[in-house]
């Protein structure tokens, strides 16, 4: 393809493509991308980066997986290490190194490469990360504890585990430069101190400009991503092939500054990581040769793939889960996933490139076994993962219970009304004082947004499956329905009206099959079920039978009585919707709100 501008959009193309299918399927968006680019390079021969980019290759690739490191060494909050569990914690410190080890000695011998390119592999496949980890979660929806260390696991590793393979590789590099080991070790101390200095000192400077407001808030982000590439090139200048840890530190330093308040600049940086991702891994795939595209469907490297599934991971799962409280099917269940994604093929790549032009024996091939690992973990992590899980019965229960948006006296009161119904609830809130209070009455609670990233990663929604928008906020109620419709689907996202609603025209209304199904019955505002709480009203559970159906609740129910939910037989919350007919059956239990009797008031 010689057109540079049409090679460069049919990449943007396909990755737009690539992030949508894996949107649609849940399944980890490097898959596809990976396909693709095998498809448009070594399969098709449509792509060619080395002859489209010409020199600029390597720079871009440089700086997309410096954005992508610093991005991720942002989400690395050393408070959260101190509150991980006990089988988390071991995740890191003992199965990560048990699985380097065992990967690195099978690749030393099973493909006769030196030890240290082993050492360097073994180092690439301890890292999975929350971009591959989440999608799979919510395919296979393991239990509340499997969930729960698999998600921390990815979290934590992948900034871990990226500074581990830059400083892995800068030993590899400095024996390169360097004959004697003294003078290797001398290289590699000199990368490392300038790596911690410049990423430090830079992660300092910037903390202090954004603390005192010297930038606007708008120049924010252009700021940063300078200042990244600023320190990955002012890094290497200074010591060749420190700039990656640089910015690496730089990233962990600012994150874990408790006056900076940097949500808008990952929210940012995690848009700007999609772009790089998206075209990065496309045009990585289209650059392997079609020998080694061959090569990765040899026996050896299949081989591999066997032994990093069925051996690291389990046996590094069985010494980090000793005398822990999951069960052994728990224990199953973790072993069997932990699928390799976007940091070990962006490094591997970018340390592929230089080696190789090093000279270093046996580089070559860690682009291919790195594709081949991940491209297998995924592909069959994601078939098999969730029939083993329900065969072994570590599968959550059916999603019967209800994420409330907003922590309100309103959102209060429903939520412990279907907490004494045993239904799985969660509030979730970004203020803190109401967050306080419905801890005190003892909800479980999210504090944050729950359409943010931090909350994708964070929010565990085990036996979740329908979401009650109930915040004051109108706006923020219609995004979060928008949101997770595609979590719960169309049919399970409510809201509630506002009364300013009613004095809207159509065109400055918001579409129904955006905001989702309005809550209660017709007129039934947020203002009104606050007013009606407020003035002593009641949520009363009553169970039909055969001998008391639905007709005769309605006739004995007290004036005023606003029907909210209906529970079946086997558990599932059916809320009551404006315009929507429910004919509730014996079994059933009916919710409803009672006002509170005016001769109560007179008395009083």
């Amino acid at each position: 393809m010689e057109n540079t501008g049409l090679a460069i959009a049919i990449i943007g193309i396909a990755a737009l493509a690539c992030q949508w299918l894996a949107w649609r399927v849940r399944l980890p968006a490097i898959l596809f991308l990976l396909l693709s680019g095998l498809a448009l390079g070594p399969v098709a021969g449509w792509l060619a980066p080395d002859q489209l980019f010409g020199d600029l290759l390597f720079p871009l690739i440089s700086l997309a997986v410096a954005v992508i490191l610093f991005e991720g060494s942002l989400t690395l909050n050393f408070q959260e290490l101190g509150s991980l569990s006990t089988v988390v914690r071991r995740m890191i410190t003992v199965a990560a190194p048990i699985t380097w080890a065992i990967i690195a000695v099978a690749t030393h011998y099973l493909f006769g490469l030196g030890w240290d390119i082993s050492i360097l592999f073994g180092a690439l496949m301890v890292v999975t990360g929350p971009t591959v980890i989440t999608p799979l979660l919510r395919s296979v929806r393991p239990t509340a504890k499997v969930a729960n260390v698999l998600r921390w696991e990815g979290i934590i590793i992948d900034p871990i585990g990226a500074l581990l393979v830059v400083v892995v590789y800068e030993f590899i590099a400095t024996q390169a430069q360097a004959q004697a080991f003294g003078q290797s070790l001398l290289l590699f101390l000199e990368i490392i101190v300038v790596g911690l200095v410049v990423g430090l000192g830079a992660g300092y400077a910037l903390g202090k400009i954004l603390a005192r407001q010297w930038l606007p808030d708008y120049l924010h982000n252009l700021g940063t991503l300078s200042l990244v590439f600023f320190v990955f090139t002012f890094c290497n200048h200074l010591a060749h092939e420190s700039g990656l840890l640089g910015v690496t530190v730089m990233g962990m330093w600012l994150g874990n500054q408790r006056d900076i308040r940097i949500h808008n600049i990952l929210n940012f940086k995690e848009n700007l990581t999609i772009l790089f991702i998206s075209g990065l891994f496309i045009i990585l795939a289209a650059r392997l040769p079609q020998q080694q595209l061959y090569d990765i469907f040899n026996w050896t490297p299949l081989l591999l793939l066997l032994v990093v599934q069925f051996i690291a991971r389990p046996v590094s799962v069985a010494m980090a889960t000793l005398r822990s409280p999951l069960s052994w099917r728990e224990r199953a269940v973790l072993s069997w996933i932990a699928p390799r994604g976007i940091v070990a093929a962006a490094v591997s790549a970018l340390f592929a490139l230089r080696l190789t032009e090093q000279g270093h024996p046996g580089a070559e091939w860690l682009m291919p076994l790195t594709f081949t690992v991940i491209l297998g973990t995924v592909i069959f992590q994601s078939a098999t993962s969730r029939p083993l899980a329900r065969a072994l019965k570590a599968v959550e229960p059916e999603p019967r219970g209800a994420l409330i948006l907003g922590a309100n006296a309103v959102a209060r009161t429903l939520a412990k009304a279907l907490k004494e119904q045993e239904l799985p609830v969660i509030v979730s809130d970004s203020n803190w004082d109401n967050i306080r209070t419905a801890r005190m009455a003892g909800l479980d609670t999210f504090y944050g947004n729950p359409t943010s990233e931090y909350a994708s990663q964070r929010l565990e929604l085990v036996g979740i499956g329908k979401l009650l928008a109930l915040s004051p906020l109108r706006e923020l109620n219609v995004i979060a329905c928008m949101h997770f419709r595609n979590e719960f689907g169309a049919d399970s996202v409510y809201t509630i009206r506002h009364t300013s609603e009613q004095h809207t025209t159509d065109k400055h209304q918001v579409a129904d099959d955006l905001k989702g199904a309005t809550l209660f019955a017709e007129g039934i505002t947020y203002g009104k079920l606050a007013s009606l709480i407020g003035e002593g009203a009641e949520i009363r559970a009553t169970r039909l039978t055969e001998e008391y159906g639905f007709d005769a609740f309605q006739q004995k129910m007290d004036e005023g009585t606003l029907l909210l939910f209906a529970i079946t037989g086997k558990g599932k919350l059916i809320p009551f919707t404006a315009g929507a007919k429910i004919e509730p059956e014996p079994g059933w239990k009916l919710l409803s709100l009672v006002p509170k009797p005016q001769d109560q008031d007179a008395s009083a």
